[in-house]
Formats: structure tokens, C-alpha cells, sequence
């Protein structure tokens, strides 16, 4: 008999409209071996929380078609976390099994795991959220905790499956909100296949009051939250320069 697969929930979101295209329902998935210096989700950090709630497929695709006339033909379901690819081989059972159910899904992930399943999940996703945490190996290791291999493992990953993709970068102050590091991740994405949407997110700092809660200092307590109209102008910025990438032929992005 086939056994049945699990994962770790920690919570789920109905009616998502920030997780990927259109509406979707958004399933956070606890774990996570990153420490991210801003991280808003400090509470899915643990692998074996004492009250683990846990979930099969069939779970996901009882909650996820309960969302389906609002999908639309771009919504669906997104898989973050923690860090979903931890749970790479339910991640592909469960895409298969909303798939059967015509239902779209994408992953969030952050770059900071891979191992044997998760070329898999990869493959089977319609899209990823690729969070890029910094493209410096030293700073990236300074920001996560962890070193950027695995980042280069899901790009290996996701260009070998050609699933598409949308980057993310959030944009912290003093640390990634400069022209000058925009250059350096324009050029890093040149690197990843069927790059639809660059996405830059604005670092807040809302998520202090989990950290207190948690008993866990707040990592980056003297910065200030990024400015609507500066993180305006940096995405003005990369996507000037992804259109002079489309003139010159050498991306589409």
C-alpha cells in the first residue's frame, strides 16, 4: 500500500492576492532552516512545533476547491511557508492532485533548501515565487544564515523544468535599496529561464511584535521601514532596465 503523504501546516490564507496571479489560497507550510534577518514569520521557523497540524493532499484539495469560483483563469493555490520546499514530495503530490482538479499552482520559496524532491515540485508547479535574498554569497549568508548553493540549485532547478517564474526582492534600507545593487540583481536574473515579473516588496517592520511575543530580538531594530516613493523608483528602475534587456534581445523579462 502507498503510503500517504504529509506535511506540517501552519496556517492557511483564503482569498490571497499578493501570493501570485489573481486570487488564491495560500497554504503556509511550518519549517524553515533560514533566519532571515527580516523575516515576518518567525513562528514558522520550527520543524517540530509541539502542536503540529498536519495535512495530506486530499486535505489541500478539499480546503483549495472550496476557492475555486473566485480563481478566475489566473488564481489558484500557492504553497509558502517557512520554506515549502522542505516539503518537496508532498508539494508534488499535492500539485498533481489540484491539477486533476484544474486548479493553478505556484511556489514561494526562498532559495535556502533543496535536496532530492525538490527538482520534483519544481517541475510540477505552473509557477515560482523565487525570492532572491541577495545576490552577494557572503551577504546572502549574512542575511539567511545559510550558504546561497541551494539558491543555485533551485535556479538549476527551475531552469531545467522551464516552469516560469516571477523574482521577488524585498527592498531593505542601506542593505539592498540602492541603484547600484538593482545592477547587480538585473544581472543575477539574467541568469534564470522564463523570468515573467520582477517584483520589488518594501522591508516593514510589522512583524516586531511577533518577535516579542516569541522572545526573539528583532534583528534589525535601528532600520526604518522602506519608503513607498523610493521602492517606487527602484522598480522603475529594473524594469527600465529588463526593457533595455527586450531591445537588446538578450532577455524577456
Amino acid at each position: 500500500m502507498e503510503r500517504e503523504l504529509k506535511a506540517r501546516l501552519h496556517s492557511v490564507e483564503t482569498f490571497g492576492a499578493v501570493d501570485g496571479p489573481g486570487i488564491r489560497t495560500v497554504f503556509f507550510l511550518q519549517g524553515c532552516p533560514a533566519r532571515c534577518r527580516y523575516c515576518h514569520n518567525p513562528d514558522t521557523w520550527e520543524m517540530n512545533p509541539l502542536s503540529e497540524n498536519l495535512i495530506t493532499a486530499e486535505d489541500v484539495v478539499k480546503k483549495a476547491k472550496r476557492g475555486k469560483p473566485y480563481y478566475g483563469e489566473t488564481g489558484g493555490v500557492t504553497f509558502s511557508g517557512g520554506e515549502p520546499l522542505i516539503h518537496g514530495e508532498f508539494l508534488a503530490a499535492a500539485i498533481n492532485a489540484l491539477h486533476e482538479e484544474g486548479i493553478n499552482c505556484a511556489i514561494d520559496t526562498s532559495g535556502t533548501y533543496f535536496d532530492e524532491f525538490s527538482e520534483r515540485a519544481i517541475a510540477e508547479a505552473d509557477l515560482i515565487l523565487l525570492d532572491i535574498k541577495h545576490t552577494d554569497p557572503e551577504d546572502f549568508k549574512k542575511l539567511t544564515g545559510r550558504p546561497m548553493e541551494s539558491l543555485f540549485k533551485v535556479i538549476e532547478a527551475v531552469n531545467e523544468s522551464k516552469t516560469c517564474v516571477w523574482i521577488r526582492q524585498v527592498v531593505v534600507p542601506r542593505l539592498t535599496d540602492s541603484e547600484e545593487y538593482m545592477e547587480k540583481l538585473a544581472d543575477f536574473i539574467r541568469g534564470i529561464c522564463n523570468v515573467e515579473k520582477v517584483e520589488l516588496l518594501g522591508y516593514h517592520s510589522m512583524a516586531r511584535t511577533k518577535y516579542e511575543k516569541l522572545g526573539i530580538p528583532y534583528p534589525l531594530s535601528d532600520v526604518k521601514d522602506m519608503e513607498p516613493g523610493r521602492l517606487s523608483q527602484l522598480q522603475e528602475f529594473i524594469n527600465k532596465k529588463s526593457k533595455k534587456d527586450v531591445d537588446k534581445g538578450t532577455r524577456r523579462w
